[in-house]
């Protein structure tokens, strides 16, 4: 025996919410809707889950939006990295492939403290003290 109950909807087309929902159910996909009860059993359910959810936490709907914007920064950058990619590798690549006889430039960094000037000789007033 099947559970099935029964109401009955009706739309006033001259009321702008009434009258896009209706529009909406007159327009759907019947492929992914087979029925009026299935498209209204949907949007009921989904309405009531996000009402629910924003009323238990109300930053729900806040933190639904970073994670979008979060997502599409990471696609960005995903992007960015996988267009620059093959050109920092080749350039690593071509580093990696130098000849050995070929002198890399050095840095060489000492430090001579040639004036002799030591922390206790410095004026630190500049700094706001």
């Amino acid at each position: 025996m099947r559970n099935i109950k029964c109401t009955t909807l009706r739309f006033n087309l001259d009321k702008p919410l009434d009258r896009q929902a209706w529009d909406y159910l007159q327009g759907m996909d019947k492929d992914e809707f087979k029925s009026y009860s299935r498209a209204v059993a949907v949007a009921v359910t989904e309405y009531f889950k996000n009402y629910y959810r924003k009323k238990d936490d109300p930053y729900f709907e806040t933190r639904e939006r970073e994670d979008k914007f979060v997502e599409r920064i990471v696609s960005a950058v995903e992007t960015a990295v996988e267009k620059a990619l093959p050109t920092f590798l080749a350039a690593c690549f071509t580093k990696m492939v130098m000849p050995y006889n070929t002198a890399a430039p050095t840095i060489n960094i000492t430090n001579t403290n040639e004036n002799n000037v030591s922390a206790d000789d410095i004026d630190f007033d500049f700094v706001g003290g």
